[in-house]
């Protein structure tokens, strides 16, 4: 296939038998070897009080993986921007910038927690979304030293942090209308990716932060000997999607010999099967003739991989193998 820009996103899922520290490092480690392979960018979450999910504080983490690294591109996917003021979120893009000059890049989300706990938790409803673009703005003019309150965000001010929207539901025409580059997924639902990169592209506004519309596709691929072995790593993710389905919490990622012996009630098989369908996962062969084809279809210019699961050997096996096959 032809050459495409390849980055990651990395959860820092937790794993049964593991703690959430020993994550945070995996993530770190990750990214070290993805930079040895060639990968543009890695960025990491945000998630807060969920079990199976050791990235809460996005920015700090940044900041860890850009110190361990030298060239890769560092951001978030994304800094949530409705659990946060926008100032103290320029400060923090402010302080990453000038710490790690060329690297960082700034995504942003308009998720405002998963439960109404964790939302009472951090001072937010369901709402708060709505402010999202709003919010947007001001972020953007703290760069830009246009805040009408007289304040100036340091070291923010004057900087170019490259700013990315996480396209989910409004989000395609958030972007648009801002002039922002677009990260839309999942590669699960391609026709509603593909009316979002449509409409994006169809009410692209230019700014000073992009001329032209940037697409970026996100989707969970895995790639390995056989289509049977790429499958066996979307088993852990997809048995914890399952039951965070049917008993309200996301569990660390289980091995995927212990979910395939698990007696499973009919709705939590139903789930189940529903999260091990619709991703790239395959041989090399398999994988270039999928990816293809979408990226013919989207017209993206880089493609997100967000893949978790159990075996960290076996996903790092993956990113190498995707690298070899997209690198032309």
């Amino acid at each position: 296939m032809e050459p495409v820009r390849l980055s990651v996103l990395d959860r820092s899922r937790t794993r049964e038998g593991h703690t959430h520290p020993e994550a945070l490092r995996d993530t770190v480690r990750l990214a070290r070897e993805l930079e040895q392979l060639g990968y543009h960018r890695i960025w990491v979450s945000e998630h807060h009080g969920v079990p199976g999910v050791a990235g809460s504080a996005p920015t700090v983490l940044a900041a860890a993986v850009a110190g361990a690294t030298r060239s890769i591109r560092v951001g978030t996917g994304g800094v949530m921007l409705p659990n946060h003021r926008p100032l103290v979120v320029a400060e923090q893009f402010g302080v990453l910038e000038s710490l790690f000059p060329g690297r960082i890049d700034m995504g942003l989300g308009r998720s405002v927690g998963f439960t109404d706990g964790v939302r009472r938790a951090l001072g937010r409803d369901k709402g708060d979304a709505e402010d999202f673009e709003a919010q947007l703005g001001e972020l953007l003019g703290w760069f830009r030293g246009t805040s009408p309150t007289g304040v100036h965000a340091r070291p923010a001010e004057g900087l170019s942090v490259p700013p990315f929207v996480l396209a989910m539901g409004e989000g395609a025409g958030i972007a648009a209308r801002a002039g922002l580059p677009m990260v839309i997924g999942d590669l699960r639902n391609r026709d509603r990716m593909r009316r979002g990169i449509d409409h994006y592209r169809d009410r692209f506004r230019p700014s000073p932060w992009a001329a032209e519309p940037y697409v970026v596709i996100s989707g969970t691929i895995a790639v390995a000997d056989t289509r049977d072995e790429a499958r066996r790593l979307l088993i852990p993710e997809a048995w914890s999607m399952a039951y965070s389905r049917t008993h309200g919490t996301f569990p660390p990622l289980p091995p995927a010999e212990r979910v395939e012996a698990l007696t499973m009630t009919g709705k939590e098989r139903g789930f189940y099967e529903s999260g091990l369908t619709g991703h790239i996962a395959g041989t090399e062969e398999q994988v270039a003739h999928e990816l293809a084809t979408v990226l013919k279809e989207t017209g993206a210019q880089e493609v997100l991989v967000t893949t978790s699961t159990y075996d960290r050997e076996a996903l790092l096996d993956s990113y190498r193998r995707l690298a070899a096959i997209t690198s032309g």
